[in-house]
């Protein structure tokens, strides 16, 4: 007879970032080590997918086709039918009243895209996805 081992249940990251290049990069990076990401292109996209996917954590960009980021932050503070997953923003705006308008509207995290590598993200979302 073989053992079964039972594995854990994947931590699921909803990533909406409307950059292909980066996207792809972070999805297969984030499922390389062992997550499981379900990725919106626009905000619009990212609110109708908090509805029905619930992510252990939302990878957030700000500046995004149809509906900011900060659109979607202010979209799931304002509707209880949205999963309310914490969320981290990585973004190029890097201005002092951006990152405190991010954290006010719920950020748990904001992150500069040229000031962060992929590695230093990735154990980011390692320790906010436990």
């Amino acid at each position: 007879m073989t053992d079964i081992i039972q594995q854990a249940p994947k931590k699921q990251i909803l990533l909406v970032e409307d950059e292909q290049f980066l996207s792809t990069l972070l999805k297969n990076r984030l499922e390389k080590d062992g997550f499981e990401v379900t990725l919106a292109r626009d905000g619009e996209e990212a609110v109708n997918l908090l509805k029905t996917v619930k992510p252990s954590l939302v990878l957030l960009d700000l500046i995004l086709p149809k509906m900011s980021g900060f659109d979607v932050l202010e979209a799931i503070n304002s509707d209880p039918q949205l999963h309310k997953a914490p969320v981290m923003i990585i973004s190029n705006l890097g201005q002092e009243s951006d990152i405190e308008r991010g954290k006010e509207l719920g950020a748990v995290d904001y992150f500069i895209k040229a000031k962060i590598s992929i590695d230093d993200l990735i154990k980011e979302v390692k320790k906010r996805a436990e």
